[in-house]
């Protein structure tokens, strides 16, 4: 493993490691309304439970940041996993018409903290196209 993907798969993979975490014990009401918000770029999320959904999207993370952490794993399938989860987050946001200014793309004052997961997505890119 390069030195570059160790430090992108590393960083990632503690960040997401964590969020997961501090998911996996979240009150019900705010489950609902994270599911809500998810719901606006991915409608089928409302066809989940609020247990089902917090469960789903914490479980996601651990096992993608796991992944990422972990040197056995592939790092293109790690990279996969992690494009896919940055994929969802970023059709909230494309998706959602308060997430963005006119031009549909720039982030709005209410887009800006959903605007920064691009970075997962780049992450994901640079590890998929790493030939080392």
């Amino acid at each position: 493993m390069s030195l570059s993907s160790g430090i992108l798969r590393g960083i990632t993979g503690a960040y997401l490691l964590q969020s997961g975490w501090s998911l996996k014990d979240l009150p019900e009401e705010a489950a609902k309304g994270l599911q809500d918000f998810a719901a606006t770029g991915v409608p089928q999320m409302k066809k989940l439970s609020p247990a089902q959904f917090r469960q789903f999207v914490a479980y996601s993370q651990l096992g993608i940041g796991g992944a990422l952490l972990a040197p056995v794993v592939p790092k293109k399938l790690a990279a996969l996993g992690l494009a896919g989860f940055s994929a969802g987050l970023l059709s909230i946001y494309f998706r959602n018409q308060d997430m963005t200014q006119a031009d549909g793309i720039r982030p709005s004052e209410a887009g800006l903290s959903l605007s920064k997961d691009v970075w997962l997505a780049a992450i994901a890119g640079a590890l998929l196209v790493d030939k080392s």
